[in-house]
């Protein structure tokens, strides 16, 4: 399996994928499904997508954007998701790491992410291997699909030794 920049060809299984993440209604914010117009426009918005790809078959993907404008604008924020039939083959780490590497040569500083679910513990533990710092809890920052709230922990990482 490799990770890289995506490309119009992968857009149908990306969006499949995403609109899966976002129809289980438990890690992303967004409640809006992608259509085949609206997920050009959005992955074509992003400063860079990633597609792990497994034999020809997109796997998982992520998005990096900046997180902030202006004087807030060199921090940066990503979102992953995989197909839940690839679930549990760290394919999740493998785009978190390109991501890194990514956001860097973009020439972001840190990368922060806004709406990680307490209760999202695989990513969470992922996150926390790989050096992110939990910034702190906002209790129930996040609606779940069913209409509770969880408590919402966003993370950070530097991206560069001397930031």
């Amino acid at each position: 399996m490799t990770v890289r920049k995506y490309n119009e060809k992968d857009l149908t299984a990306m969006i499949t994928i995403w609109n899966e993440v976002v129809e289980d209604g438990v890690a992303f914010p967004q409640e809006e499904l992608l259509d085949s117009k609206t997920g050009a426009e959005f992955f074509a918005s992003q400063s860079y997508c990633g597609v792990a790809d497994d034999n020809c078959k997109v796997v998982g993907l992520y998005i990096l954007h900046p997180n902030n404008v202006g004087r807030c604008g060199h921090i940066c924020n990503a979102s992953y998701a995989v197909s839940s039939s690839c679930r549990g083959k760290h394919i999740g780490e493998k785009l978190v790491l390109d991501c890194i590497e990514k956001a860097k040569q973009t020439g972001f500083k840190i990368l922060q992410f806004n709406a990680v679910v307490e209760n999202n513990i695989h990513a969470r533990h992922l996150y926390e291997r790989i050096g992110f710092t939990q910034l702190g809890v906002i209790p129930k920052g996040f609606r779940m699909k069913d209409g509770h709230y969880e408590n919402n922990c966003p993370y950070y990482i530097a991206l560069t030794d001397n930031f």
